[in-house]
């Protein structure tokens, strides 16, 4: 592929493009723009912007990631745990619903775009591999739970803030007894109509002979039946009048061309969340797209979809969007409708734009209630508490980090918890290298094998002491090996070799390298010998090119058997043999 195909991957699938696969795209647009519509339109809510904003933002980024994107099932656009981020971070310099909130969104869009697209542009894809699933599941889960209760303000007819869930249930309870019980019966009943469509719909309509495959697309536009159902109601019975709020006027027309701020002290601010946003934005993303690609065994490029959706999150800014990212509920839709290309999602662009010319005076008398339902309903499937659970039946220390991220995240507010998510991986990771497992081994009676001697019955000899290292050596982990090694000998009077099994060793850094010339000096002046066996071509490469290997006390053997028989007289392989 030329350097020009791998920029604009619509290079190269669409001169596969054919009127099968036509077909397939309009198809799944035609079913995620139906869906699409209402949760556009809620997000924005979510991130304290007015409605429209939510089509702006699912209009010219989908475009731009048909463009650059790779996955043809990524639906990109405005989700939830985003949506979050944006209003707690321009909620920081901007008042809701005043014109500098809008343009510090447009502002947090424009750096969260730029940001992602250098990373691409630098093939920085591996960025991803530092926030560790338990933490990044703690955190969505978190974040659900916020949302969620945010959203009950809408639900009940009242007035609430806050940003972490002490403050919010605060300010709910405060002012509960000024509920709105119209709004709350409305809500309630949109909220327990979606709850049911998700799973009971699908079998219903099946029962009554519909195919499984359009059974399950109808249902995916459950979300639309409320909102028609809700705003008929409002509309019919007056319900504005009664105290239910509703979004009222919507401009009917396609998106602005808008300009991001470039003020100094509004991009400082920003900086941080516009970095946390565009890190977790673009894991959710990754995490969608390749586990929808590997269903049907193809590729994603993590480089390239880091200049998509950059391309997407700065498209949004310039038509008066907020930040965006590949949605996992629509792009499992658009999957299941059979999209095949990224041109599925210029589609649904299409249908979006068509919406915001004509459909907009619509929802007039939409209920803000119906769409917090949607919006509840959307994030409860993101809390998932058993990861409690199974990380501390599996390893204490990613429970640790798992129930650290979520109280962070509930407790001190979604920007502290995300910080917090991305510090905790790493720390997790300094914390479990640091303290590699060694293991010391002997050789399986009449075999060739060496196995933990604290598993396995093995032979040993009291004057070699072989410990295997379990992990790559660096400037963490080092020193470690060097306590443990000093502190075995001198608790073994008779060794006089030691040997160094580097099987698993992938990495050698200057900073261990050190570590292990000063194990050598330190053994000869005990009189002990070092040796090393199994080390892996490149590990040895760098080692050939140190003065470890000319000063070493002892030698390097290819096996830990030759090693075995040459220092214990025992049978060497070729006689094994």
């Amino acid at each position: 592929m030329t350097r020009i195909a791998r920029l604009l991957p619509i290079l190269d699938w669409g001169r596969r493009y054919s009127r099968r696969t036509l077909g397939a795209d309009l198809l799944a647009a035609v079913i995620v723009t139906i869906m699409l519509i209402p949760q556009s339109l809620a997000y924005a809510m979510l991130a304290g912007l007015p409605p429209e904003a939510g089509i702006y933002a699912s209009i010219a980024p989908i475009l731009l990631y048909t463009l650059f994107g790779t996955s043809g099932a990524l639906a990109v656009g405005p989700v939830a745990v985003v949506s979050l981020l944006t209003v707690s971070a321009v909620g920081q310099v901007a008042a809701q619903g005043t014109a500098g909130f809008a343009v510090a969104a447009l502002t947090l869009a424009a750096m969260s775009g730029a940001f992602l697209l250098l990373l691409g542009l630098l093939r920085m894809g591996w960025i991803a591999n530092f926030l560790s699933h338990p933490v990044i599941a703690g955190f969505i889960t978190a974040s659900g739970i916020l949302i969620a209760a945010s959203q009950l303000r809408h639900l009940l007819g009242i007035e609430a803030h806050g940003h972490t869930l002490v403050e919010i249930t605060g300010s709910l309870l405060a002012h509960l007894g000024g509920t709105n019980w119209i709004t709350l019966v409305l809500g309630g009943a949109a909220a327990g109509f979606l709850f049911w469509v998700r799973k009971g719909l699908t079998p219903l309509l099946t029962r009554l002979g519909l195919p499984p495959l359009a059974a399950q697309m109808v249902a995916k536009a459950g979300p639309v039946l409320a909102v028609v159902a809700t705003t008929l109601a409002a509309w019919g019975l007056e319900l504005d009048a009664r105290g239910v709020v509703i979004v009222g006027a919507v401009p009917q027309g396609l998106p602005p061309f808008t300009l991001p701020s470039v003020a100094p002290d509004l991009l400082r601010q920003l900086a941080l969340p516009a970095a946390l946003i565009s890190i977790i934005g673009f894991v959710e993303s990754i995490s969608v797209a390749q586990t929808l690609a590997a269903k049907r065994r193809q590729r994603i490029d993590p480089n390239q979809e880091l200049i998509g959706l950059g391309a997407a999150n700065l498209g949004a800014a310039f038509t008066g969007g907020f930040p965006v990212t590949g949605g996992f509920s629509r792009s499992v839709v658009n999957f299941d409708a059979g999209a095949e290309t990224p041109a599925a999602g210029a589609y649904t662009a299409v249908g979006l734009a068509l919406a915001a010319l004509f459909l907009t005076p619509l929802i007039y008398y939409l209920p803000t209630a119906t769409l917090a339902a949607t919006i509840v309903v959307a994030v409860l499937s993101l809390v998932d508490l058993s990861i409690l659970r199974r990380t501390w039946t599996y390893a204490r220390a990613d429970f640790a980090a798992v129930a650290a991220t979520i109280f962070l995240t509930l407790g001190l507010g979604v920007e502290a918890g995300v910080a917090s998510g991305v510090i905790l991986s790493v720390l997790l990771h300094l914390w479990k290298t640091s303290r590699p497992h060694v293991a010391e081994v002997g050789r399986v009676p009449g075999t060739q094998h060496f196995r933990n001697v604290l598993r396995h019955e093995v032979e040993t000899d009291p004057r070699v002491l072989t410990l295997r290292v379990d992990e790559s050596l660096y400037f963490a982990n080092a020193r470690f090996l060097e306590d443990l090694v000093q502190a075995r000998v001198a608790a073994g009077s008779g060794i006089t070799d030691v040997i160094l099994m580097f099987s698993a060793v992938n990495e050698v850094d200057f900073s261990a390298l050190e570590t292990l010339e000063e194990i050598n000096s330190r053994l000869r002046d005990m009189g002990v010998r070092l040796h090393l066996s199994e080390v892996k071509g490149p590990v040895m490469d760098r080692l050939a090119r140190s003065h470890l290997i000319e000063g070493l006390g002892g030698r390097v053997f290819l096996s830990q058997h030759d090693a075995w028989a040459a220092l214990t007289g025992g049978p060497r392989r070729d006689a094994a043999e």
